[in-house]
């Protein structure tokens, strides 16, 4: 009987399956699905390049703990055999053939991934002697080991991956800095890559073949099928949806746009912890009421802090109604593709770009930021906003940058002037005073669960920048948001007071989310029902 993980998730109920599911017939023709050779570039690649400037610094990175039998022999197999099952791994940036790509954002690259057992792990995995530092210190060798590795890499000869054994002594618990070129892995990634590596690594150790799950539909695929559906017609009609979210224009943030002046080294950043208390309830509770995911949450409280921000300040420029927003989604939609895809194992970039308005409507920020019942219809409405996305933003993408109609339309407008992206939760702990070190390997360690790089020449993507990471620690889940900012528009202490008013938002919707008769649908929870907001209070 075929049905599928979402059927389960949909249906709910035995009898529910009996309804959907399907005898199982002939397995259907499909395409050969070769993971190996040239992969179109897709938007979120596109967009990177056609900003210009240096690209072989841009990265993620994660530490995580190693078994205190670690030794690099064992690791560098373990990496070895994950390079060679995900075929991203081994991809390499070359120069185009001049006339090639005709799309913006093509810039003259294209992206080819080699073979199986085309790289080397040997080169890619190096020791640091870390024995006796002490624990104060030894984020300072971590950063170190990091910044090397990052320094390391090179799309262009395809070193798209580097390793750091961080060995503290015998018996001794070590970690491995991982760091990778952002062009083939992203976050979701990660959720792959780090069991896969405790698999390998059990497997070497042991004396065993190494058998990691398979991969469903490889990146390369995924990439083809993302440019045929760039011309579908239920995909170029969204571009008049997408031309009345731009169309509103954008009030000026700083005492100017965004210019090539602006880069990386020039962006200035802070990072906040939400309280414990408010942190549980904003990750938990608050979406539970609401029926709705975290990133809706922190996008309310954006949208309100930045209204109230806005109000208080004289600034230039047009002013459109509500917050423009460039959000970053996880991109993996399988919706409209021409052929089945399964990429819950792909290791590659999928992110998604596209714009968004939020419009909070005449809420009263003392109201929101003291819980009562303002704060809910801000969550409410906006929920609904961002649920109104066609496709989960993945057409924006396609239209932008893989249809070359609808292309040259899109990019004459200019990108929103604040990025948001939350990055989701992960599981983040040193070992516990009764934990073995056994328990604890392969688990991120540090603060920083998930990093980043880029080339300091790199020109900035927005003049403000807005991310949220959740880590789930023994005490509860830590929510960590970080700001920022093009530091020649912006001053710090503006961003401050931003960072301030959206905390206030937030602390305002978990004190709400707590108090009797909160929450509830809203129209988008009852697709069937075509009911507005009033008529679902109602009832």
């Amino acid at each position: 009987l075929v049905f599928s993980p979402r059927d389960v998730f949909t249906a709910q109920t035995p009898a529910g399956l009996a309804a959907i599911a399907e005898t199982a017939g002939p397995a259907r023709e499909m395409p050969a699905d070769v993971g190996t050779g040239e992969v179109t570039l897709t938007p979120v690649m596109r967009r990177l390049l056609e900003r210009g400037g240096p690209v072989a610094r841009f990265s993620q990175s994660m530490v995580v703990t190693v078994p205190a039998e670690a030794g690099l022999a064992d690791l560098t197999r373990s990496v070895q055999a994950l390079v060679d099952h995900h075929d991203m791994l081994r991809a390499r940036l070359e120069a185009a053939s001049p006339g090639a790509g005709q799309l913006p954002g093509s810039s003259g690259w294209r992206l080819v991934v080699g073979a199986r057992g085309s790289v080397d792990a040997a080169a890619l995995v190096r020791r640091v002697d870390a024995a006796g530092t002490a624990r104060d210190g030894l984020a300072a060798v971590v950063a170190a080991a990091r910044e090397t590795a990052v320094a390391g890499l090179d799309p262009a000869a395809g070193v798209m991956l580097r390793a750091v054994w961080m060995d503290a002594g015998p018996g001794q618990a070590g970690l491995l800095v991982v760091v990778i070129h952002h062009l083939v892995v992203d976050g979701v990634s990660w959720r792959v890559l780090v069991p896969d590596l405790a698999a390998a690594w059990a497997a070497v150790t042991t004396g065993q073949p190494v058998v990691l799950d398979p991969v469903g539909t490889s990146f390369r695929r995924w990439s083809q099928l993302l440019a045929t559906r760039a011309g579908d017609e239920q995909v170029t009609a969204e571009l008049d949806w997408w031309q009345a979210v731009l169309d509103g224009g954008d009030q000026q943030l700083g005492t100017r746009s965004l210019g090539t002046e602006d880069t990386v080294a020039r962006m200035r950043r802070m990072s906040v912890a939400v309280p414990a208390d408010t942190a549980a309830a904003l990750v938990g509770t608050v979406p539970a009421v609401f029926h709705c995911g975290v990133h809706e949450v922190l996008l309310a409280g954006l949208a309100a802090a930045v209204a109230q921000w806005r109000a208080g300040r004289d600034v230039g420029g047009p002013a459109g109604p509500g917050l423009l927003v460039e959000v970053e989604g996880h991109g993996r939609e399988p919706a409209g593709l021409a052929q089945p895809v399964d990429v819950s194992r792909t290791v590659g970039w999928f992110t998604s770009i596209y714009p968004l308005r939020l419009d909070p409507g005449p809420v009263p920020f003392t109201e929101v930021a003291a819980g009562g019942p303002a704060a809910g219809r801000l969550l409410k409405r906006v929920k609904e906003q961002v649920r109104a996305v066609p496709g989960g933003g993945l057409g924006y993408g396609l239209l932008r940058c893989l249809n070359p109609q609808t292309a040259s339309v899109l990019a004459e407008y200019p990108a929103p002037q604040i990025g948001f992206n939350y990055l989701g939760r992960f599981t983040a702990t040193a070992p516990a005073a009764d934990e073995s070190d056994e328990v604890a390997a392969w688990r991120p360690a540090g603060s920083l669960v998930l990093g980043g790089g880029a080339d300091a020449d790199l020109p900035a993507a927005h003049v403000l920048e807005v991310t949220g990471l959740v880590r789930d620690l023994p005490g509860g889940p830590e929510l960590r948001l970080t700001m920022g900012w093009a530091g020649q528009i912006l001053d710090e202490a503006s961003v401050q007071e931003l960072a301030g008013l959206w905390a206030d938002t937030l602390g305002g919707l978990a004190t709400h989310a707590a108090q009797p008769g909160a929450g509830g649908l809203t129209p988008s929870d009852l697709p069937l029902a075509r009911l507005d907001q009033v008529q679902v209070e109602a009832l």
